[in-house]
């Protein structure tokens, strides 16, 4: 039964038609919405973990890390970064990981809405190594085009964060659609069908999808650490 990942079922099969004035709306006002206090003692938690391990150790985001997995993972990849797993479910992360082996050091979890956690990032003025949003929901009904996350008025604070972005996904609009927000923004995104192998699979979405037969998106991105355009 673990095969049985039915592929995303949509009346949107290419990007929205609304993208572009959505985007423009977000990128021409600010977004007002106060930050709780809960999401600003995550993230001074966060920082205080990141200076104990190295202060001047690059910072890798795994934005919406669910189990975790993909978070262990990138602590492997980048021994000499600091990943923060980042996921708004407490039970999620309390997921057991004993099968992952010995956790490296070079990291930590954290509960925090990502909203207010990215926007709190961009005001303390911390710039990112690699950000990873792998296998977000992807809110397929058109109607629901706002929630997706380059449709969601902090898009333009999360690419204030700079560094690498690496977006996964089984729905290719999603992936088209925030390359497409990228372009719009100056970036030149690269986009791709991708097949992981072995100890390459990030997630349990990613492990179920790919033994489910389809086919896994990716999009990579250089911001610039400074915001601009490449």
């Amino acid at each position: 039964m673990f095969a049985n990942s039915h592929p995303v079922i949509s009346r949107q099969n290419a990007p929205h038609p609304d993208l572009r004035a959505v985007l423009a709306r977000h990128q021409a006002n600010v977004f007002q919405k106060p930050v709780a206090a809960c999401n600003h003692a995550a993230v001074l938690q966060a920082l205080a973990r990141w200076r104990a391990f190295a202060p001047d150790a690059p910072l890798v985001l795994d934005a919406g890390c669910g189990v975790g997995w993909s978070t262990v993972f990138l602590a492997r990849q980048y021994p000499t970064c600091f990943v923060l797993g980042i996921d708004q479910s407490a039970h999620r992360l309390a997921r057991d990981k004993s099968r992952l082996g010995v956790m490296p050091e070079n990291l930590a979890f954290l509960r925090a809405d990502l909203v207010d956690f990215w926007r709190e990032l961009a005001e303390a003025g911390i710039r990112l190594h690699r950000h990873c949003l792998l296998y977000p929901n992807p809110w397929p009904k058109p109607a629901h085009l706002r929630r997706r996350w380059h449709a969601h008025p902090v898009f333009p604070t999360l690419l204030r964060l700079g560094g690498v972005l690496i977006g996964r996904s089984n729905w290719r609009p999603y992936i088209e659609e925030m390359a497409l927000c990228l372009r719009w923004s100056g970036y030149a995104p690269m986009v791709e069908a991708y097949a992981p192998e072995g100890a390459a699979i990030l997630t349990p979405f990613e492990r179920k999808y790919h033994a489910s037969g389809q086919t896994l998106w990716s999009l990579r991105c250089d911001l610039k650490e400074d915001g601009s355009a490449p």
